[in-house]
């Protein structure tokens, strides 16, 4: 079904050469208004500027500009496919930025090895954007970039797979006790794949008192808990799902998807959101 979208989608790409474009927002009538707008009066704002950093904000698009960062390792349900390939994704959410929210969006895919030139190099693109939405990076990698640009940049920095998704799950979940009457510490909630996204909605979650004993989280290897046998490789490469083990399932359940989902239908009302990232008709989580 999707193949017809797939011929359509790449004529559409071809015909057009992309999907979003720069223009000028000022009234320019002559060129007079060059002497405005650049040289020589672009001077004076440069000036101020360069007095007061923060008038940036102010005096250029800044205020309204955001950077779609991405390594292209983890790109929709087509994985680690580079940062070229990635650019029609970035370059498709820098649109719609634009037109759902009025936000001016520039598609940044980087060419990096590890989470820490990842980090760097996104440190040196703060003067350019008021903000950073970080995209597409592989877990547990996005969890470090994360943590480590919102401590050192000054600018808003934003990670769409999981704070996006994590405050979507919370919000269709708040809509979802209001209509059954349950109050949000009495459920249980079953997270089906432990990556980017339902670590992210886990720790949201705890946030928003849901009871972390009653969250069941599943991945490949079966449900979390504090007793698997790859804990110790846990702690090591992925600390934020290792932390996860051991706050949720008091019960140290066991088993797959069948057992997290078990009790449906009797005792808590139990939430079951899967992240857009499962992998295409096997019911088994990525992570």
């Amino acid at each position: 079904m999707n193949e017809g979208w797939y011929e359509i989608s790449l004529k559409k790409h071809r015909k057009y050469g992309g999907k979003i474009e720069v223009l000028p927002k000022v009234p320019i009538t002559s060129l007079k208004d060059f002497a405005i707008w650049y040289t020589p009066g672009v001077a004076e704002p440069s000036r101020s500027i360069s007095k007061d950093p923060d008038l940036s904000f102010e005096l250029t698009s800044r205020w309204n500009t955001i950077a779609v960062v991405t390594d292209g390792t983890r790109v929709l349900g087509l994985g680690n496919i580079g940062p070229e390939a990635s650019y029609p994704v970035m370059e498709g959410k820098s649109m719609i930025f634009k037109y759902l929210g009025g936000v001016d969006a520039v598609p940044v895919p980087l060419r990096v090895k590890s989470a820490d030139e990842l980090v760097e190099t996104v440190k040196r693109l703060e003067p350019a954007f008021g903000g950073i939405n970080l995209e597409d990076i592989e877990s547990p990698k996005c969890f470090f970039v994360l943590e480590k640009l919102r401590n050192e940049m000054q600018i808003p920095v934003w990670h769409d797979d999981q704070q996006g998704t994590a405050t979507a799950i919370l919000a269709g979940l708040i809509n979802a006790l209001k209509v059954v009457g349950k109050k949000i510490n009495d459920i249980t909630v079953a997270l089906i794949g432990a990556g980017a996204a339902n670590i992210a909605a886990a720790r949201l979650l705890i946030r928003a008192e849901v009871n972390p004993g009653n969250i069941i989280m599943v991945d490949k290897a079966g449900i979390l808990h504090a007793y698997r046998e790859d804990m110790d490789k846990m702690m090591f490469e992925n600390k934020w799902k290792y932390d996860l083990a051991l706050q949720t399932n008091s019960e140290n359940r066991t088993g797959g998807i069948e057992d997290a989902m078990e009790g449906s239908g009797r005792g808590h009302s139990h939430f079951y959101p899967r992240p857009r990232d499962h992998k295409k008709g096997m019911g088994i989580p990525n992570e």
